[in-house]
């Protein structure tokens, strides 16, 4: 039977960051996760997130974070650009989308919520697992598509450059887009954009 310590220290192995909750069996984590941030084990790196003090942290390590601090998030618009390699945005904070608004940003991470529900939310999620945190992120047609709905907090060049990218990659096909456009209610917007690029 491994000790507190020791299931703790298998989680933060397999995990770049983790909440106690992520440790199973265990009904009180919290008192043995202080100890070790004490005696320099752990590192506390934010509201209720451990990790190793050498873990390896990779360039998507804020989404694996974010999606740990803010359970349910999707990751959305520049951050989902980023990741899937569309464009030339930086983001320099987390974009996630909510269902709910009902959460406060933590001090000190940087995120910027939006917000929608229904199938809108639902539509195109998939999973990825970075750093051994499970992640959910919208597909490239969807995300394109979130940043037309979304332009005018994005802005219009950001959408037609993540559009004409995301197709030059083969990021998705046109059946695909539009699927998520129609989801997105945004197919007189995206359809002028759309005709350039397969004329």
């Amino acid at each position: 039977m491994k000790t507190v310590k020791e299931q703790i220290l298998d989680i933060a192995r397999k995990q770049s960051v983790f909440r106690a909750g992520d440790i199973p069996n265990v009904e009180k984590p919290r008192t043995e996760l202080c100890r070790m941030v004490a005696q320099g084990e752990l590192v506390r790196v934010g509201r209720g997130l451990y990790s190793l003090p050498d873990a390896e942290i990779g360039e998507n390590h804020s989404l694996a974070e974010a999606v740990k601090q803010y359970h349910g998030g999707v990751v959305c618009l520049i951050s989902a650009l980023y990741f899937h390699r569309i464009g030339t945005q930086l983001p320099y904070e987390t974009w996630l989308m909510r269902q709910d608004r009902n959460v406060a940003p933590v001090k000190g991470f940087p995120v910027r919520f939006f917000y929608c529900t229904g199938n809108a939310f639902s539509f195109g999620i998939e999973k990825h697992t970075i750093e051994g945190t499970k992640v959910s992120i919208y597909t490239p047609a969807k995300t394109v598509a979130d940043c037309f709905k979304y332009r005018n907090k994005i802005g219009l060049d950001v959408a037609i450059e993540a559009l004409r990218e995301g197709w030059k990659a083969k990021l998705f096909t046109m059946d695909e887009l539009w699927v998520a456009v129609k989801v997105c209610r945004v197919q007189k917007i995206i359809q002028p954009y759309v005709e350039m690029l397969v004329q």
